[in-house]
């Protein structure tokens, strides 16, 4: 069985219905010179027993610092599910906020770096986020996330 992920899209009107969405850049040494194809949306590994939109409100908080308690089950948007290449299912949903991307602040984990030194260092899991018009989203983002844009536009325009 695949591993299943979730996440929460945010998304914005500017300039009246011109939409834009938080993406976020992941954290890490992996990811440090990568910019295009790289960024994705706030999400995570859903927890044995966790219902996946708990799980995407859950990560929403640990990848950006911000809460969202007051978002009621109609505000959140289903945009399905996407496979991403390394075969993992991750399903998403969006949510009409606003938030200061540049006041972010992200849980961390520990990896050895560089390999094979015996150093083990600290690395936040997003090290920024930014908010994005969508076609400049869809060129920042995972190719296999970009479904979401699409259903997110779907849904904004009805």
């Amino acid at each position: 069985m695949p591993k299943r992920s979730a996440g929460i899209l945010l998304f914005r009107r500017s300039g009246g219905d011109r939409l834009e969405v938080l993406l976020v850049h992941p954290g890490g040494p992996f990811w440090a010179r990568r910019d295009a194809g790289a960024w994705t949306i706030p999400k995570g590994e859903v927890d044995a027993g966790e219902a996946e939109r708990a799980c995407a409100l859950r990560e929403l908080e640990e990848e950006t610092g911000a809460a969202f308690p007051d978002a009621l089950e109609h505000e959140l948007l289903p945009l399905g599910e996407v496979r991403q290449k390394s075969g993992k299912v991750v399903s998403a949903w969006a949510l009409e906020r606003d938030l200061d991307a540049g006041a972010i602040h992200s849980n961390t984990f520990e990896l050895e770096w560089p390999p094979r030194s015996g150093r083990m260092q600290t690395f936040p899991e997003v090290d920024r986020a930014g908010w994005f018009a969508l076609a400049a989203a869809r060129r920042k983002l995972l190719p296999a996330q970009a479904p979401f844009l699409d259903r997110l536009a779907e849904i904004a325009a009805q």
